[in-house]
């Protein structure tokens, strides 16, 4: 069985096709099927994006589609970025600019009220209209200036629960060490048994 992966991004290709290792389940990329015009991600909330881009996918390939959408959301700033996380500055995709002016937000916030999460949505749209939302969860803290140069994103301000108080920031994990605590790796995790159910079915069919 195939499945499509809404995304580009070879970092979420690798991460789902090591959680459904042993499978037997092809994953594909926007790379390896016909192009077709992404849509606009303007929803308000996670959900929203996510179910926009797998429901995109399924409808132009045919195929049972996966697609998250994720961000970094802050207590005290009352979730935000959350879904604006990508442009909190303005500019779409500046990391250096988004983590600048998220710092400066938060400048004068004692460290107990700087509570930080990052949230990924994870949907899963079958052609024939079955679709699935799942939410994965990393828990943790926003530090009060960058550490680390590994991941992307606001990984380096983030400090998980698992590293508080005096531990290492999401940026100076392993990519392993990520990928096992992770808020997409959480989500994606969740599809595994609707997944599988998916595949049983399909080889049903075509006996």
């Amino acid at each position: 069985m195939k499945i499509l992966l809404a995304s580009n991004n070879p970092k979420k290709a690798h991460e789902l096709r090591t959680i459904l290792a042993n499978s037997g389940i092809e994953i594909l990329t926007l790379a390896d099927v016909p192009h077709y015009a992404e849509p606009i991600e303007d929803g308000r909330t996670f959900a929203d994006n996510a179910l926009i881009k797998a429901r995109a996918g399924a409808q132009h390939t045919g195929l049972v589609t996966i697609a998250d959408d994720s961000g970094f959301t802050v207590e005290e700033l009352n979730g935000c970025p959350g879904v604006l996380s990508a442009r909190w500055s303005g500019q779409h995709g500046d990391d250096q600019a988004n983590n600048l002016l998220l710092l400066k937000q938060m400048a004068h916030v004692p460290e107990e009220r700087r509570q930080a999460a990052f949230v990924s949505v994870c949907a899963l749209v079958v052609p024939n209209g079955e679709e699935h939302v799942v939410t994965g969860q990393w828990d943790g803290w926003m530090l009060t200036e960058p550490r680390g140069d590994n991941g992307f994103g606001y990984d380096p301000l983030f400090l998980p629960n698992e590293e508080f108080p005096n531990g290492r920031s999401s940026a100076q994990l392993s990519p392993a060490e990520k990928n096992a605590l992770s808020h997409r790796g959480k989500a994606l995790a969740q599809l595994v048994p609707i997944v599988t159910q998916l595949s049983q079915l399909s080889e049903a069919n075509s006996d």
